[in-house]
C-alpha cells in the first residue's frame, strides 16, 4: 500500500522514529477500513519521495496501535500531525489536497 520511502511506525516504536528524529516528521494516523486514508495515500507516498532526506513521512496505524492517537487527541482520520525536536508543529485534518500538506512540511523544515 505505501511506498518504500513511507516508514510504518507503531506505538512502541513511535518515541525513537518520530519524536527523537532529527529532521521534521510527517505521521498519517490512518485505518485499511477509512475511504479518505486510502484516498490520499498515493499523496503520501510522492511525498515521501519528494521529501527524501529533508523529513520523514510516516504513517501509524490508528487500529492496531491504539495508544499514540490516544496521546495526541485523534479523533478523526486521516490527521496528519508535523513534529519538529519532538513537539507538534502542525496538524491536518481530512483528505486534503497536496499542497496544503506540502505547504505545512516546508514551514516545518524552514
Amino acid at each position: 500500500m505505501a511506498g518504500d520511502k513511507v516508514i510504518h511506525v507503531t506505538d512502541a516504536g513511535f518515541d525513537a522514529e518520530v519524536l527523537k528524529s532529527d529532521k521534521p516528521v510527517l505521521v498519517d494516523f490512518w485505518a485499511a477500513w477509512c475511504g479518505p486514508c486510502r484516498a490520499i495515500a498515493p499523496v503520501i507516498d510522492e511525498l515521501a519521495n519528494e521529501y527524501d532526506g529533508k523529513a520523514k513521512i510516516t504513517k501509524i496505524n490508528v487500529d492496531e496501535n491504539p495508544v499514540t492517537p490516544g496521546k495526541f487527541n485523534i479523533r478523526a482520520i486521516p490527521t496528519m500531525i508535523i513534529f519538529k525536536g519532538g513537539a507538534v508543529v502542525d496538524q491536518i485534518t481530512g483528505a486534503v489536497g497536496k499542497a496544503t500538506i506540502q505547504s505545512a512540511l516546508n514551514k516545518a523544515i524552514g
